[in-house]
């Protein structure tokens, strides 16, 4: 096939081309935060691509990142607190004794309100699975070892 017809990128195109970000399978649920988390990074998005100008790079991932946050804002299931902290359930506050007697707290929030190192762990972790249903008292698996479930909250 000759080449005199092919189109090269020339740098630019490359930008139009930006592949979506991947979505997660999983429902979409958050908590009031996380949906306000969402709505704030649409508004900032839809903000920022008219300062972009002609800044190709810059209005492609914006433009990407928008088409993100837009399909989570429309995806998204806002669940209330249950009312009794019986159990741990989607927005319970969990604080768990590790076998080697370290207590942690946990959050248990939607996948775009994770954040680990603050203590807050997506609903599909497996330490959240481990965690979801069971009563205070219970014994989870926790990574490599054991956990005892010693308060929930909210």
């Amino acid at each position: 096939m000759s080449r005199a017809f092919v189109k090269e990128p020339d740098g630019q195109d490359v930008f139009d081309d930006l592949p979506d970000r991947p979505l997660s399978p999983h429902p979409n649920l958050v908590t009031a935060a996380g949906l306000a988390a969402i709505e704030a990074e649409v508004a900032r998005l839809q903000a920022e691509i008219p300062l972009a100008g002609d800044d190709r790079e810059a209005r492609a991932r914006l433009g990407r990142d928008l088409r993100y946050w837009q399909h989570r804002l429309s995806s998204a299931e806002l669940m209330h607190a249950a009312p009794d902290a019986d159990v741990v359930h989607f927005g319970s506050t969990v604080t768990i004794l590790r076998e080697d007697d370290t207590r942690r707290t946990y959050a248990i929030v939607g996948e775009d309100e994770a954040d680990p190192p603050k203590g807050k762990i997506s609903y599909v972790s497996p330490l959240a699975r481990a965690l979801l249903g069971k009563p205070v008292g219970e014994v989870v698996a926790a990574g490599q070892g054991e956990a005892e479930i010693v308060a929930i909250e909210g």
